[in-house]
């Protein structure tokens, strides 16, 4: 979707994904660093970002939508924590190297070009021992009414995953049906990957 889509999303007072952070984003919470950098990659709303704030990172929240990023600001404000925010089209992003401990990619569906652009830009990006927390929907969620691309060129497959990747060190890849409830946007069953990777210290 454009950015101009996004706005148009986002431009009502509540929020499409809801407020609370994704539930494999928390579940690793043991893992992340007591301090640090985290990005919230097409982080929409800021729930996700707001979150690693929370747990006393210095989190930058990207995504191309103005109106989500205001509303990402708000939460932020709300919950008492700092959110760097950076309005920015992943096409023309300038990733920057070994700038982040923690990189989370929540739902991130782009086409296969830009997919690959934005994965080798993730490793960049990782510090020595920086951890990369990932969860996307697979082609079998086309079956599925929780949310999510129609396009099958959008969804994710293991291969993808460990191709684009192989240059860090893979903890968990795990896939399957989970049951979503994070706004109205990713409500019921949804067929999902969820990858855990680390950077080489």
């Amino acid at each position: 979707m454009s950015a101009t889509q996004w706005d148009q999303r986002y431009a009502d007072e509540h929020y499409h994904y809801g407020t609370a952070p994704n539930a494999w984003l928390i579940s690793q919470s043991w893992r992340l660093p007591r301090s640090g950098a985290a990005l919230a990659l097409a982080d929409g709303e800021g729930r996700n970002g707001v979150w690693l704030a929370q747990q006393g990172l210095e989190t930058t929240s990207l995504d191309q939508s103005a109106a989500g990023l205001d509303k990402a600001r708000k939460l932020a404000s709300g919950r008492g924590v700092v959110l760097h925010t950076v309005q920015a089209d992943l096409a023309d992003w300038d990733w920057p190297v070994a700038a982040f401990d923690v990189v989370a990619s929540i739902f991130v569906h782009l086409p296969e070009a830009l997919r690959r652009r934005t994965h080798a830009g993730i490793t960049r990006a990782l510090r020595p021992g920086g951890l990369l927390i990932l969860e996307a929907f697979t082609p079998a969620q086309l079956a599925c009414a929780s949310g999510g691309p129609r396009d099958p060129a959008l969804l994710h497959s293991e291969t993808q995953l460990r191709e684009d990747f192989a240059a860090l060190e893979l903890i968990e890849l795990l896939s399957g049906e989970v049951v979503l409830d994070e706004g109205p946007g990713h409500r019921g069953p949804g067929q999902v990957l969820r990858l855990l990777a680390r950077r080489a210290a």
